[in-house]
């Protein structure tokens, strides 16, 4: 092997005015949004240990480091370094700088990132990771504008996606005063190694022997090897080793990190007590540690966790773990698809929301009996169902480090708790909650959460289905492709010519064309076909849509006795409307926030409080 170089690189220096490409066999992007939504909280957390307000800017330089990894490249054709292993942190890292460099906009504190993403040569721009089929896609990301996956590469889809992920996920506290602090921190205090060697024959050596040799142990390796060894008994030790991989062998598929995330989310969910403040110098409490380290946590809280001899030890692999895992591999299984009074974890599992599996654990017990097991996830379920709603409907974000304290306290208070408890504190926390639905009259759907409008389209009007006894379409909502993709639509089309009378702007109507009222749910045909008509032309053909689009056309109340049953029991006030002009697009507006109280109403909670109230 030729000599092989290896440096400390800080993000800056590996990106500044350099260009890395990739052999066409590396050119699979696969992060995942679990993947972007550790990172972000990784960045965020060691940030925020340092970041106080009161700081000047040139105080980042003394904040602490962080090391995202190696990367190691194969110069072989002396000056053209291509990438070995690390493409998939350094393609992550090229999607936040284009998202920090967009939210930054044209703040005076901007800190200028282009050359980190891209360098110009007559007038050609060539990104820093310099994937050809990538490139107009980066082009539209770079420059804000919308983008449809339909059509795209896998590779390329997942490049769209996790930067949807990263804009969605990005920290709420980050994105005003600490945000400048935060690039400054993020391009000149987090570093990478770059290994390099001279042939790819010796790069692909390096990689084997960093990745395969000596077979190095998982956290879960680990941990089972400091349980097992505190069984004393032979035979014992044995049938709790039957135990361990009869039970986890499930959570080994394709995803090589979801045995450690079963034991994060159960080990947080049933023994986090601490969880570390966001201020300068904290240092990591349980819930934090477990995230990073279970099995050390494990060993230094062992006498809290009553794993003090060998009976303690045998029962909690045969009787905890064994729950536990089987638990969770069931919610996952179950939120996959649609069944029958486990609706709302398919739900969850369409927002993204990955701390549904903590949460939905929490109040569980061993032992408990199937049935009450079952009532504990559908009630806690009930409860992040209507919470991430209300959330969305009122502009706040559900991403994974926003609502990562929440969890936590959430969490904590319905540990174990019996099912009339549980709803208790559950409804209590609904309660609590300052902004409802009604607190926000006015939501309308703009680039960053057109995604999730479309998601609480599709249950209102699955919703309205199923309450007029016709089956829900909800799946087909969400996952439909090509002509049948659904997509949100305006009832208005964008021809602000048709509204002078009403609208003295053009920014005034567009304002008020992307408020909810002027929304539905319609296949990406339907608006290929009648989008830019009149709404008197379009009128006939909401007819044969679905029934909240019918719900505008007259025919819509005389030949589906489901829906005007329906009508009549909720008093929604649903009318058809010849015209759709402002103030009906406003009352329409008030339609929608009453159904979607109706779609997340605290009783879809209560109902699982058994009736006497004792257990």
């Amino acid at each position: 092997m030729k000599r092989v170089h290896g440096v400390e690189k800080t993000v800056r220096e590996m990106l500044s005015g350099l260009k890395y490409g990739l052999d066409y066999y590396q050119r699979e992007y696969n992060w995942t949004t679990k993947q972007v939504e550790e990172l972000l909280s990784d960045l965020s957390g060691r940030f925020f240990a340092d970041f106080d307000p009161s700081h000047e800017r040139s105080a980042v330089e003394g904040y602490g480091r962080y090391f995202l990894g190696s990367v190691i490249l194969s110069d072989k054709d002396k000056g053209s370094a291509f990438i070995v292993d690390g493409q998939q942190r350094l393609t992550t890292l090229s999607l936040l700088l284009i998202y920090l460099s967009n939210l930054q906009g044209e703040r005076e504190d901007a800190v200028a990132l282009a050359d980190l993403i891209f360098s110009e040569k007559y007038g050609r721009k060539s990104y820093n990771l310099e994937v050809p089929e990538r490139t107009s896609i980066m082009d539209k990301l770079y420059s804000g504008e919308e983008v449809e996956p339909n059509g795209l590469a896998e590779s390329v889809r997942n490049i769209v996606a996790r930067y949807r992920d990263i804009e969605e996920q990005f920290p709420e506290d980050l994105r005003e005063e600490a945000l400048p602090f935060f690039v400054d921190w993020l391009i000149d205090n987090v570093d990478l190694v770059e290994i390099t060697a001279f042939s790819d024959e010796d790069a692909y050596t390096i990689f084997e022997t960093m990745n395969d040799r000596g077979l190095p142990l998982s956290p879960t390796d680990m941990l089972k090897g400091y349980l097992l060894a505190n069984i004393k008994d032979d035979l014992d030790k044995t049938d709790a080793a039957k135990v361990w991989k009869e039970v986890t062998l499930p959570l080994r598929g394709d995803d090589k990190t979801e045995e450690a995330d079963f034991f994060k989310a159960w080990f947080r969910s049933q023994h986090a007590a601490t969880i570390r403040d966001r201020t300068r110098g904290a240092s990591p409490k349980d819930w934090d540690r477990i995230g990073t380290e279970f099995h050390r946590w494990i060993r230094e809280n062992h006498k809290g966790l009553g794993l003090t001899t060998s009976a303690s030890v045998k029962q909690f692999i045969e009787r905890d773990l064994a729950f536990y895992a089987r638990q969770y591999h069931r919610i996952k299984e179950l939120s996959t698809t649609m069944v029958e009074g486990f609706e709302r974890l398919y739900y969850l599992s369409q927002l993204g929301f990955t701390w549904q599996y903590t949460v939905l654990l929490a109040p569980l017990d061993p032992s408990d009996d199937s049935a009450t097991t079952d009532k504990k996830i559908q009630a806690t379920a009930a409860y992040l169902d209507i919470l991430l709603a209300q959330r969305l409907w009122t502009f706040r974000l559900i991403a994974y480090s926003t609502l990562e304290y929440a969890m936590f306290v959430l969490a904590r208070d319905i540990r174990r708790k019996p099912v009339p408890e549980l709803v208790d504190v559950l409804a209590a926390k609904l309660d609590a909650e300052e902004e409802k639905f009604s607190s926000n009259e006015r939501l309308y759907v703009h680039q960053q959460n057109r995604r999730f409008i479309h998601y609480l389209l599709a249950r209102m009007t699955s919703y309205i289905e199923v309450q007029s006894g016709a089956p829900s379409h909800f799946v087909e909502y969400l996952t439909s492709s090509g002509n049948a993709k659904f997509e949100v639509e305006h009832i208005w089309a964008d021809k602000y010519e048709r509204h002078t009378e009403e609208f003295a702007h053009e920014n005034d109507f567009r304002e008020y064309r992307n408020r909810v009222g002027d929304l539905l749910l319609l296949p990406k045909s339907f608006n290929a076909a009648y989008g830019a008509w009149s709404y008197e032309d379009k009128l006939p053909h909401y007819f044969g849509q679905n029934i909240l689009a019918q719900s505008l056309n007259p025919l819509a109340y005389e030949r589906n006795p489901g829906f005007v049953a329906f009508k009549s029991k909720t008093g929604l006030e649903f009318e058809p409307n010849d015209h759709f002009r402002k103030a009906d697009l406003d009352k329409r507006g008030t339609l929608y926030l009453r159904l979607a109280e109706a779609v997340w109403s605290k009783d879809e909670l209560l109902k699982y409080r058994p009736a006497d109230s004792t257990e």
